[in-house]
């Protein structure tokens, strides 16, 4: 099948109208093989017109996707009927078109190679103006490249009695104008009009890819290439992923997320229970050792809990203080003595702690 290109991506093209001579029947020659000229000195700007097999099998490829026929009319009447108003009847159609090779003659001139149509359908009229002698020659318009000469597509054929050269004759330059006209360059062959719903497919294609429809197939083929190399990642990635999923965890490399809370509650738990047991250990030390009184327990509690190391600081430069009692106990002889008031012993204490004699006595009358 062959691909419909978009209007603007037709390569530039020429119109070319030729004459052969023809008989009434099933199959005509349209084009003739190899290189061939009009005698006028066309086509100009390059060596020839050309039509080989491998040119051919593109002309035939483009014909095959054609839904309607290939008219045939009278005098290229098609292409003037705009110009001179009058109708274009049709003379034949045909569909198919097929190359053949030339056959060598006795002298050893190779002879009927080239392209033809192989299922004309004449009209009743057409053949008998043909039979009579009416009409000779059979005119092919096709479109050609401008800058090599190969023949590009075939569009129509007419009868005419105009021939130029041996076995092909051109037609007034009249009607190469008016065919430069009937193919304006904005708008496309009749078999490309047919199959602009692919056009603009390939058109929307670009878009996507990112490309101007003036992109050459090289830059579509990488962008395409390069589109192909990103899903090929993503799709590695998904099939890493889904292995994951469906994969059974080492339980030598991985544990669950309910273990792995257990266990940071059961370390949290144990490095609560020894910092305790620790902190219990610095205030029995610092107590047994006077370093501590009674009345400050509380508070060297408080603040191990929070910086073992600060209560541990302090107590490195605490003084010991080891109370002496007398007979009296710091009473007056015979009596409880003042006991709003502190002994020596209990200043000394009291002054490296920072405690009032208040908080002193009161924490005293507590024990």
């Amino acid at each position: 099948m062959a691909v419909r290109i978009p209007p603007s991506r037709i390569p530039p093209s020429r119109i070319a109208v030729l004459t052969l001579a023809v008989k009434a029947g099933t199959e005509i020659q349209l084009l003739p093989g190899g290189e061939f000229r009009a005698r006028d000195g066309r086509p100009h700007g390059v060596k020839a017109w050309r039509c080989t097999a491998a040119i051919a099998r593109a002309l035939i490829e483009r014909a095959a996707t054609r839904r309607t026929p290939f008219v045939i009319d009278y005098e290229h009447q098609t292409l003037l009927s705009e110009q001179n108003g009058q109708p274009a009847p049709a003379a034949g159609w045909f569909k198919t078109i097929e190359w053949r090779e030339a056959t060598v003659e006795a002298a050893g001139q190779p002879v009927g190679g080239g392209l033809f149509a192989t299922d004309v359908e004449w009209t009743d009229k057409a053949r008998a103006m043909i039979d009579s002698g009416e009409y000779r020659y059979l005119s092919p318009v096709f479109s050609f490249d401008p800058n090599t000469g190969d023949a590009l597509q075939i569009l129509h054929a007419a009868l005419t009695n105009v021939p130029a050269l041996d076995g092909m004759a051109e037609v007034a330059n009249g009607w190469a104008r008016a065919a430069a006209r009937f193919f304006a360059p904005d708008q496309p062959p009749e078999d490309t009009k047919e199959n602009f719903g692919m056009n603009e497919r390939l058109q929307q294609l670009l878009a996507a890819l990112g490309l101007q429809e003036t992109a050459t197939e090289t830059e579509a083929l990488a962008a395409v290439t390069a589109l192909k190399s990103q899903a090929d990642q993503v799709a590695g990635l998904e099939s890493q992923v889904a292995a994951l999923k469906t994969a059974t965890p080492d339980p030598e490399q991985y544990v669950s997320v309910d273990t792995m809370k257990a266990l940071q509650a059961s370390v949290a738990a144990l490095t609560a229970k020894l910092a305790g047991q620790e902190l219990d250990g610095v205030v029995a030390a610092a107590l047994k050792a006077g370093k501590l009184l009674p009345a400050q327990e509380t508070w060297a509690r408080a603040l191990g809990s929070k910086d073992l190391a600060s209560l541990e600081t302090y107590l490195e430069t605490a003084p010991a203080v080891v109370p002496t009692r007398s007979q009296t106990a710091g009473r007056a002889p015979g009596g409880k003595g003042d006991e709003t008031r502190l002994t020596a012993e209990e200043e000394a204490v009291c002054k490296p702690l920072g405690l009032t004699a208040e908080a002193y006595l009161k924490t005293k009358a507590a024990a």
